[in-house]
């Protein structure tokens, strides 16, 4: 049996493989877990050299199901980013997308059952960093028998985590796409976050993370306070402006207005899907990240990057992950004096264009691969 064979387990229906990791698997910032489980969804075909792969790193909430796949027909939430002739071309590259760490898809996390002793890690996991996550997406790519990536590409807190593989791992990477993220996040965006964190907290079912039922209350509104960060004042102003609804009935403070309904709609999916414990784990992940960690500042721990392509994307209205810091980030890699490309983008949707304007990313990502 291969080594990859060994460390896969079946999948379950509907479900993503599994990479099983041997531990331990020490953290960075203490603490170790014994083993780990990767989920993670492929594309296209490994070439004999395995020199095609692309590793995809997503934000905070995604799964690995980036794409419709052989594991789950149903669309992904890159679906058009992902396929043949698409910009991520599985007639030509093998694209894998992880599950991360700490999340709660299929990998180990929070919600994980310890198997030392058979009950769920809950506040038990040790502190979770972004190079945590870029380690074990490094183990799960070598299960798969890739040493050596064609391109990394990681949108918003993925973008954090491939930051951090490409300076503990600099040469085992050929080209970066980093899309709306940053080398270390601002006051604004801690803030945020802070407050999401609280909102979850603070809610008596969260029961110092040993809650039987979810914390639904604090988990709906960190979401709602999430989404108002995502979108802009503009692309509301034009779906909802101020339409009033009666979707949800009339009640003293009730939902009055469309705006409202969405967020109410949203946050309630995200509550079925997404587990309190890895949320606040993976949010404080992202405010501790700091690349100037990997060196004397910014600028040195980019100088250690070694891929000969670098692509920085950034988006003009997006307010929570601001272009300042993704400008910030292609003037260190230029300083350093790597081969690194800016683009801003106009796009009207801020932080989330990367998820939904097709018709500025498809060309921008395809281009940029196709002329490695």
């Amino acid at each position: 049996m291969s080594r990859t064979a060994a460390l896969l387990r079946e999948p379950e229906p509907l479900g993503p493989p599994i990479a099983h990791i041997p531990g331990p698997f020490a953290m960075r910032r203490g603490g170790s877990l014994p083993e780990l489980e990767m989920a993670f969804e492929t594309w296209g075909t490994l070439s004999a050299e395995a020199d095609n792969a692309i590793l995809i790193l997503t934000g905070l909430s995604p799964s690995a199901h980036a794409a419709s796949s052989a594991w789950d027909p149903t669309p992904g939430w890159w679906e058009d980013m992902i396929g043949p002739g698409r910009p991520l071309d599985t007639d030509r590259f093998f694209v894998v997308c992880v599950n991360h760490l700490g999340s709660c898809f299929g990998s180990t996390g929070p919600a994980s059952i310890d198997p030392r002793d058979g009950r769920r890690y809950n506040l038990r996991f040790p502190e979770l960093t972004m190079e945590d996550m870029a380690r074990a997406a490094r183990e799960t790519m070598r299960s798969l028998g890739v040493q050596r990536l064609a391109a990394l590409v990681g949108p918003s807190m993925g973008g954090m985590v491939a930051l951090a593989y490409a300076v503990q791992f600099p040469g085992e990477v050929d080209a970066i796409a980093l899309i709306s993220t940053a080398a270390r996040l601002d006051a604004r965006t801690i803030a945020i976050h802070s407050l999401q964190r609280e909102a979850i907290r603070v809610d008596p079912a969260w029961d110092d993370g040993d809650y039987e039922r979810p914390p639904t209350a604090g988990m709906k509104l960190a979401r709602k306070i999430g989404m108002s960060s995502y979108r802009t004042a503009e692309e509301w102003a034009e779906r909802f402006g101020r339409q009033r609804t009666d979707r949800w009935g009339k009640a003293l403070f009730g939902i009055e207005f469309e705006i409202e309904s969405y967020l109410e709609a949203v946050a309630r999916k995200f509550v079925d899907q997404f587990d309190a414990n890895c949320y606040l784990y993976l949010s404080r992940a992202m405010d501790l990240f700091d690349v100037s960690e990997h060196g004397d500042c910014v600028y040195s721990a980019l100088a250690r990057v070694e891929a000969p392509r670098i692509l920085v994307v950034g988006v003009e209205s997006d307010t929570l992950f601001p272009l300042a810091q993704q400008q910030s980030l292609a003037d260190a890699f230029a300083r350093a004096d790597k081969n690194v490309e800016m683009v801003a983008l106009p796009s009207k949707q801020g932080h989330d264009a990367f998820l939904v304007d097709m018709p500025r990313f498809q060309p921008l990502i395809g281009g940029w691969l196709s002329r490695g």
